[in-house]
């Protein structure tokens, strides 16, 4: 893996652990009663987004790490992911 991958793979798993984070603990505008005018009811209340910001990095570091060791580290080849295709 060289830095141009290392970075693509880490920005797409960083949107796709944002992505699983956004619905968790969400309450809607509705269900908290305070519905702000022109917004929709399902709007989230709070979103916390700065939150989920800094858990997706956390997250995504280690996911990260971990894959990155198992590239670099020649644990899974191609050769390897070449037999599986067979």
């Amino acid at each position: 893996m060289n830095l141009t991958g290392g970075i693509v793979l880490y920005s797409v798993l960083w949107f796709l652990v944002m992505f699983v984070l956004l619905p968790i603990g969400q309450r809607s505008q509705a269900d908290m009663g305070e519905v702000t005018m022109g917004t929709p009811p399902g709007a989230p209340h709070e979103p916390k987004l700065k939150k989920k910001m800094l858990w997706a990095t956390i997250i995504t570091t280690v996911l990260w790490g971990v894959i990155a060791y198992i590239i670099l580290g020649g644990v899974i080849t191609r050769a390897d992911l070449e037999a599986w295709t067979r």
